[in-house]
């Protein structure tokens, strides 16, 4: 008898419907559990990708159906729909990815109850520890949804007043006057005050001495600006204009002058009104406001 095929050939018939049971036990379970988790983990990555799709297509459509305002406003629309994409995709992947899990472990036979009860606890400990930032996120989106305040505004947040460099979902960097970089917590922001949106008005005060002829000065200063408002025709939406004679104290009287301005360009516009009045002053030999030397006694 050939030791390595007479008792092998003994033990087959008896392990034959053991093996068969496995193999059935194996086989009803993946043509039931095991398909259903194939099929749940497909349509996970299914869902997950047309989702994806649909928030790339919404924000084209952000970004290219509404044109107008130039690069800039552009540019300021493709951040807020690049971030609340962001937001999206995030917030679908979590969703999507979390009901997958749970009914694979449901398929697996792990015990939902315990697990969810887990969950909320961690959540509850996690969303405890995390209430600055999830404050941060909300009030970005806010900021974002409400559009008040983009790429390139000039912008006053309280602490800090300067230029928008980029809107994040959590922080707002602003480049100061002075080239200081700030970021502020979007969640710290309580007010903001934009001077960019809209068409800001520019309000330019020009002093005068007492003794000058108030309806002469008033006349020099509307040629000069309609002079200045040919010149710079893109840095003016509407005038400048002459509001008249604004104060009258400490032998001086100011004139008020007012623009309309490309929003961002409000500082140079009141730049060019004061250079244009003072030229224009000057060249009518009209005498400036006194200036006293308080180093020495006044002529007498």
């Amino acid at each position: 008898m050939n030791p390595l095929t007479g008792p092998a050939v003994g033990l087959l018939p008896a392990l034959d419907p053991r093996v068969q049971a496995v193999g059935d036990r194996v086989g009803s379970w993946l043509l039931g559990h095991g398909l259903a988790i194939v099929l749940i983990v497909v349509g996970a990555l299914v869902l997950r990708a047309l989702a994806r799709r649909l928030i790339a297509r919404l924000t084209r459509w952000m970004v290219d159906e509404h044109g107008a305002g130039g690069p800039l406003g552009r540019e300021r629309r493709r951040q807020r729909a690049l971030a609340l994409s962001s937001l999206l995709r995030s917030v679908a992947s979590v969703t999507i990815a979390t009901v997958a899990i749970l009914m694979l472990a449901d398929q697996v036979g792990l015990p939902l109850a315990p697990l969810l009860a887990s969950a909320g606890i961690g959540g509850l400990a996690i969303g405890f520890g995390a209430q600055s930032l999830v404050k941060d996120v909300i009030s970005g989106v806010m900021l974002m949804v409400e559009d008040q305040y983009g790429v390139g505004d000039w912008v006053d947040l309280g602490e800090a007043a300067g230029e928008v460099e980029e809107v994040t979902l959590r922080v707002t960097r602003l480049r100061a006057a002075d080239g200081v970089v700030w970021y502020i917590r979007n969640g710290e922001i309580l007010r903001v005050g934009n001077t960019s949106q809209g068409a800001p008005v520019v309000t330019v005060d020009v002093p005068v001495a007492y003794s000058a002829d108030p309806g002469r000065v008033i006349d020099l200063l509307t040629e000069a600006m309609v002079g200045l408002r040919e010149r710079s025709a893109g840095t003016f939406r509407d005038g400048p204009t002459v509001a008249g004679l604004q104060d009258v104290r400490d032998g001086m009287f100011t004139v008020r002058v007012l623009a309309d301005c490309v929003p961002g360009q409000q500082y140079a516009a009141a730049r060019e009104i004061r250079q244009a009045a003072k030229a224009a002053l000057d060249a009518a030999g009209v005498p400036g406001p006194p200036v006293r030397d308080w180093g020495h006694e006044p002529p007498r």
